[in-house]
């Protein structure tokens, strides 16, 4: 098992599979590496070098009282590509990934990185604000603690359904991608998976997001119903110079069967380009 341990004497679990231009996934909360698999073997497939890590506090990593917050998030990001010597690297995040992504740049730049996909991403921020009305209510992320403190199982397997869209009429539900989604997020520990819920929606992205100066893909379901579309990615897209705005019609926040096909073959696309 492939690890190395941080600057702040954390140890992070990480997997590297193929050869070739090196492309980084960031996974989202409160997952792991493993929801990258199926991006990771297609790249490593067509000529990449495919890297995923498990963020502090979630999966086979070490889960730390400190550091459970996004610039240490980016920190470790940016010790894991200065670790492994990567340049050119395609930087990928889903969700609270892509909030890791854009801090990462908004404290590292840009000098090893090549591109950035942005999938599902919470940048610019999720909290509703007065100058972000279009936000999500504090009382909804309060919603989330509670019931990561109280009872994390249940609460995992009930978000699974609304992470993958299976609550829309006609949607074609697989029990088999809610226990995986369930067993990753057990996997993170409480009090990371806790303290990452302030770190996903209550950061405020707008800075970063205006130092990314590399070609970027913003790709985002519209019917998404955790990270609603229209407070991320029509706005990121917005705030990053040189970015591609990607909408998919009915697709959820986890993106499964048709809805994940078609960003794969986008991603693969964008990185050719």
């Amino acid at each position: 098992m492939a690890t190395f341990t941080t600057s702040d004497g954390t140890e992070l679990y990480y997997k590297d599979w193929g050869e070739g231009q090196p492309v980084v996934f960031s996974h989202g909360w409160p997952l792991n590496a493993d929801a990258w698999d199926g991006q990771a073997r297609k790249v490593a497939e067509h000529g990449f070098r495919a890297i995923a890590h498990d963020r502090r506090g979630h999966g086979r990593s070490g889960q730390p009282w400190q550091g459970n917050h996004m610039d240490r998030y980016a920190d470790d990001l940016a010790e894991l590509i200065e670790a492994l010597d990567l340049r050119d690297a395609v930087l990928v995040g889903h969700s609270t990934g892509g909030g890791e992504v854009a801090r990462y740049i908004g404290r590292h730049g840009t000098a090893r990185v090549a591109k950035v996909v942005l999938l599902g991403a919470v940048p610019p921020l999720m909290l509703r604000t007065e100058a972000n009305p279009e936000g999500t209510p504090k009382e909804v992320f309060d919603g989330i603690r509670a019931g990561v403190a109280a009872d994390r199982s249940r609460f995992y397997w009930e978000l699974s359904e609304s992470f993958y869209g299976f609550n829309r009429p006609g949607a074609a539900v697989s029990e088999g991608v809610r226990r995986a989604f369930w067993m990753w997020s057990m996997q993170a520990g409480l009090k990371g998976a806790y303290d990452c819920v302030a770190q996903f929606s209550e950061t405020d992205f707008t800075e970063d997001l205006g130092r990314i100066d590399v070609p970027t893909l913003v790709a985002h379901g519209d019917d998404d119903q955790i990270v609603p579309i229209a407070a991320s990615a029509h706005r990121t897209s917005q705030l990053v110079k040189d970015a591609t705005l990607k909408v998919y019609p009915g697709a959820p926040h986890g993106l499964v069967g048709d809805f994940e096909k078609a960003f794969d073959d986008d991603l693969l696309n964008f990185l050719r380009g």
